[in-house]
């Protein structure tokens, strides 16, 4: 009750001080500075570097879009702002062409106030433009993989919605540079992608690992029957299941 009347007593002296006229020159000399709201990206879900210059590399963020540097981070400009969402899960350079860049919309971490995303966006010059490239229903994409020859093979997971069943889960590959998609691996509607890898020597030989999660207000689920690790040797056409 003693904080209570302290703060009465003190908003009604600021309401009386504020009531009086403001000589403008006792404020000569002063600057203005930022005091909020402090308003962040949030987190950072997603990085990736040019391979032919270093200072140049982008970050997806979970709540506050995409950001390049030309740099080495020195300072940073946001690419995404245009587009419909602003929560980044993954990105990938086009290692063929690396003014071709892929980003995957919807956080891909299945936390309690995760951002949800509407597909995958494809620039072709460097983050300035882009394209929405379908896969609107996934939600969350938490993988990229461009092949290291071939750009217009593209390898995307999806760890869908963490809320419910999610038919829309799993992991989609295009050949035609994303005017397509064909969902390669699927589980079942619980089971997403928590991670997804490409052999160095063998672009054709992918790992992903498959993760059953379900999330609700009061209760997190994680594991059970789909999730494992799966292996494919023929561009994803095929898969089994590698013991754990």
């Amino acid at each position: 009750m003693k904080h209570f009347l302290s703060s009465v007593f003190v908003f009604f002296i600021v309401v009386s001080i504020s009531a009086q006229p403001l000589d403008m020159k006792l404020l000569k000399g002063m600057k203005a500075r930022s005091i909020g709201p402090g308003g962040m990206s949030g987190r950072v879900t997603a990085i990736d570097v040019e391979s032919r210059n270093e200072n140049v590399f982008y970050i997806g963020t979970a709540s506050g879009g995409l950001w390049k540097t030309t740099n080495g981070g020195v300072n940073f400009k946001p690419v995404f702002d245009k587009e419909q969402v602003a929560s980044i899960g993954a990105l990938a350079i086009d290692p063929s062409n690396e003014d071709v860049l892929w980003a995957g919309t919807g956080e891909g971490n299945p936390r309690n106030s995760l951002n949800g995303g509407f597909g995958i966006y494809k620039s072709l010059d460097g983050g300035r433009n882009w394209s929405l490239m379908g896969l609107e229903q996934t939600r969350h994409i938490h993988r990229i993989i461009v092949h290291p020859t071939n750009s217009d093979i593209v390898y995307v997971g999806a760890i869908g919605s963490p809320w419910g069943p999610h038919p829309q889960r799993g992991v989609y590959k295009t050949t035609d540079g994303g005017k397509s998609w064909k969902q390669i691996l699927f589980v079942n509607e619980l089971t997403g992608v928590a991670d997804m890898v490409m052999d160095s020597h063998n672009p054709d030989k992918l790992f992903v690992a498959m993760w059953e999660h379900q999330r609700w207000p009061w209760f997190f689920k994680s594991g059970g029957a789909g999730s494992g690790l799966y292996m494919s040797v023929d561009g994803g056409f095929t898969q089994r299941t590698l013991p754990l």
